[in-house]
């Protein structure tokens, strides 16, 4: 199939035939978030040469992904270069790391540029360092949780289940009304694709945990295997007004379903807002996972 079509569930198979070939840290390329975040960048996809080639729209821009997969590098990207050609759009590639832009200079020497977004890049933890919070730099998150579990008794773990997924979809809508999501086209599109995400769970394979207060869910976060070693977590929501729970499902979550299954945690990007960024160091990442654009110099 040379011809680029929309990402839907029922492509899952033929997604994983080719991504699940190469070891990606970035989590733009999981199975999950294609799918999932399909609607809102048009993420469309082809097969040629035995490889896989996915294109996705970003505010004004087209961009194309390395090509994934086992047929020949050099041909695939003849494919994209003539495919760009033929319809008249520019050949701009984006979640390049930097062993995907060293395989393209190593065929086209000199021919491309890559700069990297640091605004894009995503936040890779040690599970150990997250399930411990040991140490003074993690004083503070400790001291959250150690507070949130002495003010509050009646509060739970518990595995996000068929079961209690109706309840989660609920708590998604509430956090959405609280925090303003009808003002937010980007909020909203979060919320939409999380609730997708829900329903859509056992199909991905995805795993989430919940924190309930006194038989109220508080907090959830849900997210995918990637590799051998690597977890993403995808969403994190938790009701702001309650000190720790942000922290408490960060670290239950952790505990309870990821030390002793994976090596790292990927949290994916900041997109530059300031509060985010200051969340995310201030966890300190063992790596931060590198995604660049590539265009013709």
């Amino acid at each position: 199939m040379e011809q680029f079509k929309k990402i839907t569930i029922e492509d899952k198979n033929i997604l994983t035939e080719h991504l699940s070939l190469r070891k990606y840290r970035a989590c733009d390329l999981s199975i999950g978030n294609l799918i999932l975040w399909s609607d809102v960048y048009n993420t469309q996809f082809a097969v040629a040469g035995d490889n896989l080639f996915i294109k996705f729209v970003e505010g004004n821009n087209e961009y194309f992904t390395f090509p994934a997969g086992k047929g020949d590098l050099k041909q695939s990207f003849e494919w994209l270069f003539d495919y760009c050609k033929k319809h008249d759009k520019e050949f701009k590639l984006n979640v390049v790391d930097p062993s995907m832009f060293e395989e393209i200079e190593n065929l086209y020497p000199g021919m491309f540029e890559i700069s990297y977004q640091r605004d894009n890049a995503d936040y890779v933890y040690n599970v150990e360092d997250l399930k411990n919070l040991s140490g003074k730099k993690y004083h503070g998150k400790k001291n959250h949780v150690n507070k949130f579990k002495k003010t509050h008794i009646d509060w739970s773990y518990e595995k996000i289940t068929d079961e209690n997924t109706p309840e989660c979809i609920e708590m998604v809508k509430e956090w959405c009304t609280q925090n303003g999501c009808c003002e937010d086209k980007s909020k909203a599109d979060e919320i939409c694709v999380l609730i997708k995400g829900l329903k859509l769970r056992n199909e991905l394979n995805m795993i989430g945990g919940i924190i309930r207060l006194e038989g109220k869910i508080i907090a959830l976060t849900l997210g995918e295997q990637s590799g051998d070693d690597m977890f993403i977590i995808h969403f994190e929501k938790a009701f702001s007004h309650i000190d720790g729970a942000y922290q408490m499902i960060n670290q239950q979550f952790i505990i309870n379903e990821l030390a002793g299954n994976f090596t790292y945690v990927n949290r994916e990007e900041d997109m530059g807002v300031e509060g985010l960024r200051k969340a995310k160091e201030s966890y300190y990442p063992a790596f931060m996972a590198e995604k660049g654009i590539v265009v013709r110099k």
